[in-house]
């Protein structure tokens, strides 16, 4: 496997985003321009943007603020027991591959992801530095049953959490995402492990726009936004702040207090939607959600309640 530890080292020193000479990299590294250029092409496959200057050297696009365990922490007042993963395959499968070893709120954060995923196995766009890539495992004592509603109250923490961050009016999306004008800003993805009639293990996935751009077309194909500027470490002390307050509530209490919350920040609520459900289309009104999650869905007057699926404006294509 290749070694990671010398671009990584390239990328602390260019994340101030100023200007760095081929020569003074070199020297630094104890190597030639060319090993140099070598590690500039590793960091264009991790999708960061830079530029290069006759005279002057390197220089990122723009200034990275790299994650730390010891900003998250200091943000946190604690340990926060989040794990700082630079590069990973998935934040979501290695906390699946740790499954046993884990404690409830136990969680990593990673800078780029070689095969990250989303709903229904598809994939997510990940460049280095430019988004949060989060997951938490968390551990349901009464079994599968009990994640019902689960994604939907990630989603209420995370859009508050953003809400707070960045003073933008971040609304969520049935089942998984977080919408910022009408445009898809952050997705969540559950993943579950357990047998029938045992706890139940949930990896809380979560992707986060903030400053991402030039998105490869054939990976990100609706409309999208970045969130902004912001403090990622302090993003990340809040996050999973926020996620451990609320998901004991709602082991202990369900769905039901959340709803009140998502109607707050529903972003489909009385709008004329579309719910593909396979090849099937079910035309209707949002009308929220009920006490298992289930989409609320009013058609000719009556109102019918939608487990599966998703939505979208009509005519949104």
């Amino acid at each position: 496997m290749r070694s990671h530890q010398n671009p990584l080292k390239l990328i602390e020193i260019l994340a101030d985003g100023e200007f760095h000479s081929g020569e003074e990299l070199a020297a630094s590294f104890g190597i030639t321009r060319a090993g140099i250029n070598k590690y500039m092409k590793v960091l264009r496959e991790w999708g960061l943007d830079f530029t290069s200057v006759q005279g002057k050297g390197y220089c990122l696009i723009a200034p990275i603020d790299l994650i730390k365990k010891c900003k998250i922490d200091h943000y946190y007042q604690a340990d926060s027991r989040c794990e700082i993963l630079p590069i990973i395959d998935s934040t979501n499968q290695y906390l699946l591959d740790k499954i046993g070893q884990l404690r409830s709120g136990d969680c990593c954060v990673a800078e780029f992801q070689s095969k990250a995923r989303g709903r229904r196995g598809r994939r997510w766009f990940s460049p280095f530095g430019s988004n949060l890539y989060f997951s938490m495992y968390w551990q349901l004592e009464q079994g599968v049953a009990a994640a019902m509603g689960l994604s939907l109250v990630v989603g209420i923490v995370i859009a508050d959490t953003l809400r707070e961050l960045s003073g933008q009016d971040i609304k969520v999306k049935w089942p998984n995402d977080l919408y910022l004008n009408d445009q898809k800003l952050a997705g969540i993805l559950v993943e579950l492990a357990g047998k029938t009639g045992d706890c139940a293990h949930a990896i809380i996935g979560i992707g986060v726009n903030l400053m991402m751009t030039n998105p490869d077309p054939n990976i990100v194909n609706q409309k999208w936004a970045n969130l902004g500027k912001v403090d990622r470490n302090l993003l990340v002390a809040r996050i999973v702040k926020n996620l451990n307050i609320k998901l004991s509530e709602f082991e202990k209490q369900g769905l039901a207090p959340f709803i009140s919350d998502w109607n707050r920040l529903d972003n489909f609520a009385n709008r004329p939607v579309k719910l593909l459900i396979g090849d099937n289309i079910i035309r209707g009104i949002a009308k929220g959600i009920n006490e298992q999650g289930a989409l609320m869905l009013e058609q000719d007057g009556k109102i019918h309640a939608h487990i599966g699926g998703e939505i979208s404006l009509r005519g949104d294509e």
